[in-house]
C-alpha cells in the first residue's frame, strides 16, 4: 500500500472526492425505500393524493440526486485511476529502461510487456472499482441493515442468516481466484513472448516455410490461456447462481415471515415492501463485494507481477563520481573474466588483459562463440565484468555515471536496429542538435549519403520498424553513421559491415581513416581485408586473446590467423 500511495498521491484530491460521491448516491438509494413504504401506508391507505404526488416528487428529487452523486463519483474515479495508472506505467518504463542485459533476460521481453500493459491495467480497473464499489457496498449493507432493524429486529434475523453463508461464499472464491489468476497471467506471458518472437522473426519463418510450425506453438500457448481463464470464469460463473440461490431463499423466507406479521399486525404493507428492498440492496450489496473482492485478488496477483519490476534492482548502477568523463579515450583491460548470470561451465571471458593508447585501432578477430562481442560489451558496461577490471582514462568504468560513459562511446551494434521515424530523426539519436550539414557529412563518411539522396524523400524518408524499408547493408550505414554523429573518443564497430559489399566497404575504411585518427577504435570483423591496418589485430579463441600484434606479424607466428589469411585471401595475403 505504502507503494500505491506513492503513485496515488498527485491524485489524492480525486481520490477522496469520489467517495464522497458515492456516499451521497448511497444515502439516496437507502433513502427511496422509506418514501416508497409512506406512499402505500398513508398515501394509498388514506386515499390522499396530494400525498402520493409530494413523496412521489420526493423519490425523483431522490433519484436525481443519486445520479448526480454516481456520475461524479465515476468522473473522479477514473480521473484518479487513469492518472494512476498513467504515473505507474511510466514508472515501470522507466525502471525497464534502466535494467541491464541480464535483468531482461530474466524477466524476458513478452513479459515485461505484459506487466507494463496488462498486469497495470488490472490495476487500474480495480483501483476504479475500489473507489466506487468497496465504498457504495458497505455503506449500503450497513444502511440496509439499521434500516431493515428499524423496520422490525425480529425479520432481521432473516437477513442476518444469510450474511455467513455469503462471507463464506466469498473467502472460497477469493482463495481459489489469487491461484487461478496468477496462472492466467502467467499464461498471458507466454502468448505474449511467442507473438513478440514470431513478428520480430516473420521473415525467416517465411524463409524457412515454418508458418505451420510456429501457428501450432501460438495455438498451444493461446490454447493454455484459453483453459486458464475458462477455469477462472467458470468459478465466477458458479458464484452467480450460488448468491442468486441465497438471495432467494433469503426472499422466500422473509414474504412468508412477513406476510404472517401482515395477516398479524405487527408489519404493514408498506413495510414489507421496504423490507424487501431493503434486503435486496443488502444481498447485492455483498455480492457486488464479493466480486470486487475478486477483482482485487487478480489485482493483487497483477501488482505483485509489477512489483517485481519496480523491486528489482539493476546489476548495472550508475557510478558515484559525476565530475569524470571520457576525454582520452584511453581503454585498459585488467585480467577481466566474465561469465553470464546462471551460466554454468567455463567463462565466456577468462583473464583478459590488454591496454590500448588513445587513437589507436584494434581489430578483434576469431571464431564465432570466441567472446569478441562480449569483450566489447564490458567497454559502454552494457555487462559487467564477472572479476578485474575495465578502466577508460585510468578510470574503472563502474566510477562513471552510465550517462557520461555512454555519451562518450559510439555503438555500431551487431544487430542492426533503426527506429520508426525519418532518416534524419535515426541519425539524431547521435546529436540531436546537430545541424543538417553535420547530417550529411557524416553520412558521406558512412557511405549512407549515396543511396540516401536518391530516395524519394531522402531524409525525410520514413522507415518502418527497426528500418524493413531498407537493406541490410543501407542499415549498417545509417547505424555507423548514427554512431559518429555522436563524435565519440571511442568508437566500437561490432561487425557493422557484414552486409556491406567489398566495394563499399573500402571506401567507408578509407573515409573513416580519417576520422579514426581522433577516436580510439575497436573494429570486430569477419573479413581480414577490414583490419589489415589496425594498429593492433587481437586474434581471440574460447575467450582467450591468444595472440596480438599488426597483420605481417601475426601472419608469422600465429597459425589461426593465417588460417583466416588463407581462408579468405589466399597465399598472396601471406607474402604482403
Amino acid at each position: 500500500m505504502r507503494k500505491l500511495f506513492k503513485f496515488l498521491k498527485p491524485y489524492m484530491f480525486f481520490t477522496v472526492i469520489a467517495p464522497v460521491f458515492m456516499l451521497i448516491e448511497v444515502a439516496m438509494d437507502l433513502m427511496q425505500p422509506m418514501l416508497m413504504s409512506r406512499i402505500i401506508d398513508v398515501g394509498v391507505k388514506n386515499s390522499d393524493k396530494a400525498y402520493i404526488v409530494w413523496m412521489s416528487i420526493g423519490m425523483c428529487l431522490c433519484a436525481l440526486v443519486g445520479i448526480i452523486g454516481g456520475v461524479g463519483n465515476m468522473y473522479f474515479s477514473t480521473k484518479a485511476g487513469y492518472g494512476f495508472a498513467k504515473d505507474l506505467r511510466s514508472a515501470v518504463y522507466r525502471k525497464i529502461q534502466s535494467f541491464s542485459f541480464a535483468n531482461v533476460d530474466t524477466f524476458k521481453t513478452g513479459s515485461l510487456i505484459t506487466r507494463t500493459t496488462n498486469d497495470v491495467t488490472q490495476i487500474q480497473n480495480a483501483f476504479t472499482s475500489c473507489i466506487r464499489m468497496l465504498v457504495r457496498s458497505p455503506f449500503l449493507c450497513i444502511g440496509g441493515i439499521a434500516s431493515v432493524l428499524m423496520i422490525s429486529p425480529k425479520l432481521s434475523l432473516v437477513v442476518l442468516t444469510a450474511v455467513p453463508f455469503l462471507i463464506l461464499l466469498i473467502v472460497v472464491l477469493l482463495k481459489k481466484g489469487r491461484v487461478l489468476f496468477s496462472t492466467m497471467q502467467e499464461k498471458l506471458d507466454r502468448v505474449n513472448t511467442v507473438m513478440q518472437e514470431s513478428l520480430s522473426g516473420i521473415r525467416v519463418i517465411k524463409a524457412f516455410a515454418r508458418a505451420d510450425h510456429e501457428t501450432k506453438k501460438f495455438k498451444k500457448a493461446n490454447g493454455d490461456l484459453t483453459n486458464s481463464s475458462m477455469k477462472a470464469m467458470r468459478m465466477m460463473s458458479f458464484a452467480f447462481p450460488m448468491v442468486g440461490l441465497i438471495m432467494n431463499v433469503t426472499m422466500i423466507l422473509m414474504y412468508l415471515l412477513g406476510g404472517k406479521m401482515v395477516f398479524s399486525g405487527s408489519l404493514t404493507p408498506g413495510e414489507i415492501m421496504a423490507f424487501s428492498n431493503y434486503i435486496t440492496q443488502i444481498l447485492m450489496s455483498l455480492t457486488m463485494s464479493s466480486f470486487t473482492l475478486m477483482f482485487l485478488s487478480r489485482a493483487g496477483v497483477s501488482f505483485r507481477r509489477v512489483n517485481e519490476v519496480l523491486d528489482t534492482k539493476s546489476d548495472i548502477e550508475d557510478g558515484k563520481n559525476a565530475n569524470i568523463q571520457i576525454e582520452k579515450g584511453e581503454v585498459e583491460f585488467k585480467s577481466v573474466s566474465f561469465s553470464y548470470p546462471g551460466q554454468a561451465g567455463d567463462p565466456v571471458l577468462r583473464n583478459i588483459s590488454l591496454s590500448v593508447k588513445p587513437g589507436e585501432t584494434i581489430a578483434i578477430l576469431g571464431a564465432t562463440g570466441s567472446g569478441k562481442s562480449t569483450l566489447i560489451n564490458l567497454i559502454p558496461r552494457l555487462y559487467d565484468a564477472t572479476s578485474g577490471s575495465v578502466l577508460i582514462d585510468g578510470h574503472d568504468v563502474r566510477e562513471y555515471t552510465l550517462d557520461n560513459l555512454r555519451r562518450g562511446i559510439g555503438y555500431a551494434l551487431q544487430e542492426n536496429v533503426l527506429f520508426t521515424g525519418t532518416i534524419e530523426e535515426n541519425l539524431r539519436w547521435g546529436d540531436e542538435n546537430a545541424d543538417f550539414e553535420k547530417i550529411q557529412k557524416i553520412s558521406d563518411i558512412a557511405q549512407a549519403a549515396p543511396f540516401v539522396d536518391k530516395l524519394q524523400n531522402t531524409y525525410e524518408t520514413v522507415l518502418g520498424q527497426k528500418g524493413v524499408n531498407l537493406s541490410g547493408g543501407q542499415k549498417q550505414r545509417l547505424c555507423i553513421a548514427r554512431a559518429l554523429m555522436k563524435d565519440p573518443k571511442i568508437l566500437i564497430l561490432d561487425d557493422s559491415t557484414s552486409a556491406v559489399d567489398l566495394s563499399t566497404e573500402a571506401k567507408i575504411q578509407t573515409a573513416l581513416r580519417e576520422v579514426f585518427s581522433t577516436m580510439t577504435v575497436f573494429i570486430v570483423a569477419q573479413r581480414i581485408s577490414s583490419v589489415m591496418d589496425a594498429d593492433k589485430i587481437l586474434v581471440m579463441e574460447n575467450g582467450e586473446i591468444i595472440d596480438m600484434g599488426k597483420h605481417n606479424e601475426l601472419a608469422g607466428r600465429c597459425s589461426v590467423y593465417r588460417e583466416i589469411v588463407l581462408s579468405q585471401l589466399g597465399e598472396e595475403a601471406l607474402k604482403a
